[in-house]
């Protein structure tokens, strides 16, 4: 049986569909719901799932920003139907530990992406490495990115990263803007990998650690892997699911 709650952003249009729902669904209280409905843009939602990250549920987004990857489209009439014939995908986090140039650790989850940014005017150089094999020595780039197949579609398209499936047991390392070597286009890696990126000039060259939207600045070493300790339980319309948003972006890229 589902038992439903919401969280909604506080904007004009989230309130308008709370209400909505309201008059739709029988609500319950979140300890004793099973299905959290999330009102919002994307951003609300990955803030949503990491503050829920221990709960044992089921998120289903409608959007109400102005992409709405990650969401489902408001449907007042068929939202009963809809959330009973929902398909269900599961995403694990990465998870980002940085130790800054005070030799502070600090750890943070990223669903779509961790993204390592110049700080400066001064370009970043950094090296990265996998599973302790070198994968580039020196990167002078505006950054690097690793993403997950669910982010894949977000900042890595931006960047020409590759979209992965959601299947694809894959992350992308995406260069931002690479100046040194300028042909280098990145690298695909399981998903079992540690990726490792270390600032080379973390004096002259400071660099930040985001992940999603969380920074940490003045990185020196970025520790990256998958936590597959968390598992997000994602609910999509049977029409709109979220593999297929990714493959209608595969499709796009490829004709652009």
């Amino acid at each position: 049986m589902i038992k439903v709650c919401i969280i909604s952003d506080k904007n004009r249009i989230s309130n308008k569909i709370r209400n909505s729902l309201k008059k739709k669904l029988k609500l319950y209280s979140y300890k004793k719901s099973n299905l959290i409905i999330v009102i919002g843009g994307d951003g609300f939602m990955l803030q949503t799932l990491k503050k829920n990250k221990k709960a044992n549920k089921s998120f289903y987004g409608i959007n109400s920003g102005n992409y709405g990857f990650l969401m489902n489209k408001f449907s007042s009439k068929n939202i009963n139907k809809n959330l009973h014939k929902a398909k269900m995908i599961k995403i694990s986090p990465l998870e980002m530990t940085v130790k800054n140039n005070k030799n502070q650790i600090k750890k943070y989850l990223a669903i779509n992406e961790v993204s390592i940014l110049r700080q400066n005017r001064q370009a970043a150089s950094l090296s990265i490495s996998c599973d302790s094999r070198e994968i580039i020595k020196k990167l002078v780039s505006d950054g690097v990115l690793v993403s997950t197949p669910a982010g894949s579609t977000a900042y890595n398209l931006s960047v020409h990263g590759p979209i992965l499936s959601l299947n694809s047991k894959k992350l992308s390392i995406a260069p931002i803007s690479p100046f040194r070597p300028r042909r280098w286009k990145g690298k695909v890696v399981s998903e079992k990998s540690k990726i490792n990126i270390k600032n080379l000039n973390a004096i002259k060259r400071p660099i930040s650690a985001v992940a999603d939207n969380i920074e940490v600045r003045n990185a020196k070493n970025i520790s990256i892997k998958t936590n597959k300790k968390i598992i997000f339980k994602l609910l999509y319309d049977k029409s709109r699911s979220l593999q297929k948003k990714i493959k209608i972006e595969q499709i796009r890229k490829e004709f652009n």
